[in-house]
């Protein structure tokens, strides 16, 4: 590359990190979260319902379908939250955005790469997709490690876990193996890391809903608090469930193994019990994550020990219900907050959160006997475009756009300022 096209290649590059889309790092991946929900649920209602050709990748469109979700979807968000809640929780900078501009593009070449790697092939791919798990870790491992206090370290795990799902997907995609295990894998790794991060948010979360409600009734309510012990045990018994389905998949030990997660997921929900603060709408949504969670790991249970029902109902509960939920949570509480607006509290919320628990519920009865399984997959899908869609048309707007506050980086929205007294006061007089 010549020294020329390597001067005006760095200034476009200077020129796309300086949009307000490239301001934080949550910025660009949740807008890419978002958009590429719909953008791969509709190819796939396409491929289901019209025979829309998809990309033909190694594995077939099941593959195709499982590894976006995961990898493209799921990693997006989980990048644009970890690049925003890591230097918060370890106070340190905000990373610059010419980070958050490479590391976009990387996510997007990755993507492009699977889609075509029918034609040139699955290393492209399997380099690009392996390098944005790896140059995450980079980025965020040395903060995390450095913490003094060490309490964000299940980051780091959840990191190092699903970097190595991604390597071994490819290892398997690359000697002609199926590689579905590692996906299936990745699915419990998201889990664990879903149980991390909110047991973060949900503490700002429910004593905010509490606070409000002291202030509306004056009832003295304890506070609430998400116990260590009990997130540790869910998180056990998820990643041993994990290692179960990774080495024995269809043994009446993961069966097992599958009812005591649902078991310890339940068990975390007893802190969560606090009276009508829990039906505010941000506090219930999260809530429903955790429901959503130990019905899916119930279910699988349940069908690996033998009764008729599908082990794709409840691995749908976790992918399209917990992890759908929990990540559209996660996109409108600490993307409108870190991007200087407050919490939204117009109904599309709500409607958004319901079509994604229908999603979930719908996906998980299509594989049941004698019920229409084409129709509910078809409604199922509809249901998450709609949600994600109504996400990307109310959210894309604030991750476009500069602060509105005045601000210029990830802090939370700046209070409105002090009115001049003086100048109130001489303009009355």
């Amino acid at each position: 590359m010549s020294a020329a096209v390597a001067h005006r290649l760095g200034r476009g590059l200077a020129r796309l990190a300086a949009l307000p889309l490239f301001m934080c790092g949550f910025r660009p991946f949740f807008l890419a979260t978002a958009a590429y929900a719909v953008l791969v649920l509709l190819a796939w209602l396409g491929f289901l319902g019209a025979g829309l050709v998809l990309p033909a990748v190694p594995g077939g469109p099941l593959v195709w379908h499982a590894h976006e979700l995961m990898f493209g979807f799921g990693f997006a968000a989980l990048a644009g939250f970890l690049l925003t809640a890591v230097p918060e929780f370890t106070a340190t900078p905000a990373f610059a955005r010419r980070v958050a501009t490479g590391l976009a593009l990387a996510w997007l070449a990755a993507r492009l790469a699977f889609w075509a790697s029918a034609v040139i092939g699955a290393l492209p791919a399997a380099l690009l997709n392996t390098g944005f798990a790896a140059a995450l870790l980079a980025l965020l491992g040395p903060r995390l490690l450095r913490d003094r206090e060490r309490r964000h370290l299940g980051f780091l795990w959840g990191l190092v876990a699903m970097a190595v799902a991604v390597a071994g997907f490819y290892v398997d995609l690359l000697r002609g193996e199926d590689p579905m295990r590692w996906l299936h894998a990745a699915i419990n790794v998201m889990m664990a890391l879903v149980v991390v991060a909110m047991s973060r948010i949900s503490m700002r979360i429910v004593n905010d809903a509490l606070d409000a409600r002291r202030a509306a009734t004056g009832d003295e309510l304890d506070a609430y608090r998400a116990r260590p012990p009990r997130r540790k045990l869910a998180i056990f018994a998820i990643a041993l469930y994990g290692a179960a389905e990774f080495l024995a998949p269809q043994a009446a030990l993961s069966g097992w193994i599958a009812l005591a997660a649902a078991a310890a997921v339940l068990n975390l929900l007893n802190d969560w019990h606090v009276g009508r603060a829990l039906l505010s709408r941000w506090a219930f949504m999260l809530y429903a994550v955790y429901w959503l969670m130990a019905a899916g790991y119930a279910l699988i249970g349940l069908a690996l020990l033998g009764l008729p029902l599908p082990p794709s109902a409840g691995r749908h509960l976790l992918t399209v219900g917990a992890m759908g939920v929990s990540i559209l949570a996660v996109l409108c509480i600490a993307g409108r907050t870190h991007a200087g607006h407050a919490l939204d509290v117009r109904p599309w919320v709500p409607l958004a959160a319901v079509l994604l628990g229908a999603a979930a519920l719908l996906r998980a009865l299509s594989g049941w006997p004698g019920l229409p399984a084409a129709a509910l997959q078809f409604s199922s899908g509809l249901a998450w475009v709609g949600a994600f869609g109504l996400a990307a048309a109310y959210l894309g707007a604030v991750f476009l756009r500069p602060r509105s506050d005045g601000g210029s980086g990830c802090e939370e929205p700046r209070p409105a300022p002090e009115p001049d007294r003086a100048r109130v006061g001489g303009a009355g007089a």
